[in-house]
C-alpha cells in the first residue's frame, strides 16, 4: 500500500511521474521516446553521479510502457542490498525467463537495477549470460554512478546514457516550485547557499530544503549551513584572511578558536580555500607551491594524519607562498 503523500520525503512525493516532468538531459529523453514509439528498445546502461535524474527516468519511462500495468511489468532491485550471484540465479532469473502476455511494444518486460556498480564480478559474468538468453523476454536498465565498474561484456550489451550534474538553474527552478508547493519561506541567500551546497544534485537539494523547513522557519543562510554541516563562506574566509595577515601564532590561535567554535573540519577549510588562493593575486609559481601543499595536506587528512599537525602544516604552506611570492 502507497504511503499518504504527505508523509513522504520530498524527493518521493515530487519524483517526475513522466518523462515529460523530468527537469534535465532532454536528449536522452527524446531519444528514450523515440526508441519507445519505434518499439525498439534496447537494454540500456544509465551512469553519472548521485541525484542526476537516472533512477527517475528510468521509472519515469517504465510508466510509459506499460501504464497501470507497471507493476506486474516492472521488477526494480537495488543491487547494493542484493548483489550477490544468487540473486541473479534466482529472482532475476525467474522473472526474465517468462513472456510477457501483451503484443507490440510491450511485448518485453523490464528489470530495472539499481546501484549495479555494487555487484560482485560474478553476479555481473551471470546478469550478462541472462541478458544474452531472455533478450525476446526482458529488457534490462542497469543504473550505476561509475561505469567503470560495470563489466566490458554488459556495457557493450547497453545502449549507454550519461547524465550530467544538474545545472543550478534547473534546480532552482524544481527547489522552487516545491518552496511554493509546501508554504517554505526561504530567504534568497538560504536559497544560493542551498544551490552551492547541492552541486547539481536535486535529491541533495530537495532533501536540504526539507531539513531546513522542519528546522527553521524562515529558512536563513545560517540554518542551511548549520543543517548540512558544513563550514560557512564566512568562516572559511575570515581563517584564510587571518592565514594571510596576522602572525604565525596569532593565526594558528585563530584557526583553531574557528574550528572549535564553528566545528569546521580541515577538509571542508582546504575545499573552501581552493577557490580563494585561485582567485587571489599571487605569481604563479607561488600558487603553484601552495596548491601542491594542499593537496598533499588533503591526502595526509585521508590516511588518518593528526588534525592539529596538518592545520599547522596548512599555515606554514600560506606563509611560505606569501614569502616566494615576494622574492
Amino acid at each position: 500500500m502507497d504511503a499518504p503523500s504527505d508523509v513522504l520525503p520530498w524527493v518521493e512525493k515530487y519524483r517526475p511521474e513522466s518523462l515529460d516532468d523530468v527537469v534535465a538531459h532532454r536528449h536522452i529523453v527524446d531519444t528514450l521516446i523515440r526508441f519507445h514509439e519505434a518499439s525498439q528498445l534496447p537494454h540500456l546502461l544509465f551512469y553519472g553521479p548521485p541525484g542526476t535524474g537516472k533512477t527517475s527516468t528510468a521509472l519515469a519511462l517504465a510508466r510509459r510502457l506499460y501504464g497501470k500495468a507497471v507493476r506486474s511489468n516492472v521488477l526494480e532491485l537495488n543491487a547494493s542490498d542484493d548483489r550477490g550471484i544468487e540473486v541473479v540465479r534466482g529472482q532475476i532469473k525467474s522473472f526474465a525467463s517468462t513472456r510477457n502476455v501483451f503484443s507490440g511494444a510491450q511485448a518485453f518486460k523490464l528489470i530495472v537495477l539499481d546501484e549495479a556498480d555494487a555487484m560482485t564480478q560474478a553476479a555481473q559474468g551471470a546478469l550478462r549470460r541472462v541478458m544474452e538468453q531472455y533478450t525476446r523476454n526482458v529488457r534490462f536498465i542497469i543504473i550505476c554512478n561509475y561505469v567503470n565498474k560495470i563489466i566490458p561484456a554488459i556495457q557493450s550489451r547497453c545502449t549507454r546514457f550519461r547524465f550530467a550534474p544538474l545545472a543550478q538553474s534547473q534546480v532552482a527552478a524544481r527547489v522552487d516550485a516545491v518552496a511554493e508547493a509546501e508554504h517554505v519561506a526561504i530567504e534568497p541567500q538560504a536559497r544560493d547557499a542551498l544551490l552551492t551546497l547541492s552541486k547539481g544534485d536535486m535529491r541533495r537539494a530537495l532533501n536540504i530544503l526539507q531539513a531546513c523547513h522542519a528546522a527553521a522557519d524562515p529558512v536563513t543562510e545560517d540554518t542551511v549551513y548549520a543543517c548540512t554541516g558544513s563550514a560557512h563562506p564566512r568562516d572559511i574566509d575570515a581563517a584564510f584572511q587571518s592565514m594571510l595577515r596576522d602572525e604565525f601564532s596569532t593565526a594558528l590561535h585563530t584557526i583553531h578558536a574557528l574550528r572549535t567554535s564553528r566545528g569546521i573540519a580541515p577538509t571542508d577549510l582546504l575545499t573552501g580555500m581552493h577557490e580563494l588562493v585561485m582567485n587571489l593575486e599571487l605569481p604563479a609559481h607561488a600558487r603553484v607551491f601552495l596548491l601542491d601543499q594542499m593537496a598533499q595536506i588533503e591526502y595526509r587528512l585521508s590516511t588518518g594524519a593528526s588534525e592539529r599537525v596538518q592545520l599547522s602544516a596548512l599555515l606554514g604552506a600560506v606563509k611560505a607562498a606569501i614569502d616566494i611570492s615576494q622574492r
